[in-house]
């Protein structure tokens, strides 16, 4: 069996999570597919999967021989476009991995109109709220919202967004005050389930090197940003979110910023993708696609984040109580 076309059908059964995936993906049986996942195995020595009857797991080697395998077969596809002399020619399948929200409200409309302009391109996208290995998941290309640590990606700046405290006007008219960072363990906290969920921290007055931090019993858990916000404007509570999450309900008064002068410093947004990935025609394409667009996107967000002065207060959207 040629080790090449077993590595594929291998990662195909990774990326549909199944044998059974990998056999509809690929037009091979299922028999076909055991076989070449065994001849693998034979040929490393080592188990390469756990199967069960309707999942498969990598065992730790199987996790360092997927990386291995995407990478070589993706090294692979791109000396075949040069050789065949098509580098010019943006095609295949292009996958981009970002953030549920960020994906929906910002990467999903840009990515339309890029197949639109381009359809030999097909593209998979990826929304997760977890780290994901662009390498090791073979991925072509992320929108991060974080410093960035990690040498082995080439980073393209689109903009910055704040971490905002903010609630509804109906909300902080009749609750405490919110002053500063201390006073938010009187009020009712709606936590963001992949964020602080007992404690937020604030950067350290003027005069000290000590970060602080705020602990709280938050009233409200959800996993979902758009969930937070309509949970935040109904006036049930303060919210932290990115400021790019609330810059429409800034902007029409839905929500006001409070502690402004206690945020912390902004994060960078990046679009970035693995060393050589640009080489490749479709992946060089979007880049120079999305990058405008990204950045107009992110200026004009950053602007209506910016809090409008005497907000008006909305009527109550919903039959629920603050309490």
């Amino acid at each position: 069996m040629d080790r090449i076309d077993a590595m594929k059908v291998f990662i195909a059964a990774l990326d549909e999570g199944s044998l059974a995936g990998a056999s509809r993906k690929t037009g091979r049986s299922a028999a076909a597919v055991s076989r070449a996942v065994a001849f693998l195995e034979t040929h490393v020595g080592v188990p390469l999967l756990h199967r069960t009857t309707r999942s498969i797991k990598l065992s730790e080697a199987g996790e360092r021989y997927a990386a291995a395998c995407r990478k070589l077969l993706m090294d692979l596809e791109e000396a075949d476009r040069s050789a065949a002399g098509e580098r010019s020619v943006p095609r295949g399948t292009l996958t981009i991995t970002s953030t549920v929200f960020s994906g929906v409200e910002l990467l999903r409309p840009i990515v339309d109109a890029f197949m639109d302009q381009y359809p030999t391109v097909n593209v998979r996208m990826h929304m997760l709220e977890r780290p994901v290995n662009l390498i090791d998941e073979g991925m072509d290309l992320a929108l991060r919202i974080v410093h960035l640590a990690d040498s082995t990606l080439v980073a393209h700046r689109v903009g910055d967004v704040r971490r905002v405290i903010v609630a509804s006007p109906r909300y902080l008219a009749t609750h405490p005050r919110i002053e500063e960072p201390a006073d938010l363990a009187k009020h009712q906290i709606i936590a963001l389930a992949h964020g602080g969920l007992d404690s937020w921290s604030f950067p350290p007055l003027a005069g000290s090197s000590v970060p602080r931090s705020v602990s709280f019993t938050p009233r409200l858990v959800i996993n979902s940003v758009r969930a937070v916000v309509e949970s935040a404007v109904e006036g049930h509570g303060v919210t932290r979110l990115l400021s790019y999450h609330v810059a429409k309900e800034i902007k029409q008064g839905l929500l006001r910023i409070v502690l402004a002068d206690a945020e912390p410093s902004p994060l960078p947004v990046h679009i970035v993708s693995p060393h050589g990935r640009l080489l490749v025609p479709k992946v060089r394409a979007f880049v120079d696609f999305a990058l405008p667009r990204l950045r107009a996107q992110f200026a004009s967000l950053a602007k209506e984040a910016e809090a409008p002065a005497d907000p008006p207060i909305p009527p109550r959207r919903g039959r629920m109580s603050a309490g």
